[in-house]
């Protein structure tokens, strides 16, 4: 048989009358292994980010826990705190601030600024509620005096029992 008569010149080892060895057609036997090495490769690959930002994107997207059913807490007691002064109270999850506006009246009122979710504070000086993070100014009512905060601030009911000041949702 002459070189050029090769069945394998011809296609034939491919499937054809030569019988096969399985390989896919037109493709060499090394370019299979190639691809299968890549292809496991590539997983491998893929596999080892997965399992390094997995762990990433579960720490920046933290799982949702809801609020406490909490409707009163204690804002201490009446001595604590001196009229036209105030302090930060957790209500729940979420801070409130209390505030002596004089000897008999107290004001309560959710610390979350409406901006930005920043926390209150009350400035005795100005007798206002202000948000540091941009100026935002609320009076004792709650309102909006000035800046960029969209609503009020959401107030609570203030009852003295006792010696001690309580604070509770509005019905």
């Amino acid at each position: 048989m002459r070189p050029h008569d090769c069945p394998c010149s011809r296609g034939e080892e491919f499937g054809g009358a030569g019988g096969g060895s399985g390989a896919v057609p037109g493709m060499h036997p090394d370019q299979d292994r190639r691809s299968l090495l890549s292809w496991l490769l590539g997983g491998g690959v893929a596999a080892s980010l997965a399992s390094f930002f997995y762990p990433v994107v579960r720490f920046l997207n933290p799982p949702y826990i809801s609020e406490a059913p909490v409707d009163e807490v204690s804002g201490g007691k009446v001595d604590d705190l001196k009229p036209n002064s105030g302090k930060i109270v957790k209500f729940g999850n979420k801070p409130a601030l209390l505030v002596r506006v004089s000897e008999t009246e107290w004001k309560a009122f959710s610390a979350v600024c409406t901006h930005l979710n920043c926390t209150v504070q009350y400035q005795d000086s100005t007798r206002l509620i202000w948000c540091a993070c941009h100026n935002g100014m609320y009076d004792l009512t709650g309102r909006v005096v000035s800046g960029p905060p969209p609503k009020p601030l959401d107030e609570f009911a203030v009852r003295v029992r006792g010696d001690e000041v309580i604070i509770s949702r509005r019905a």
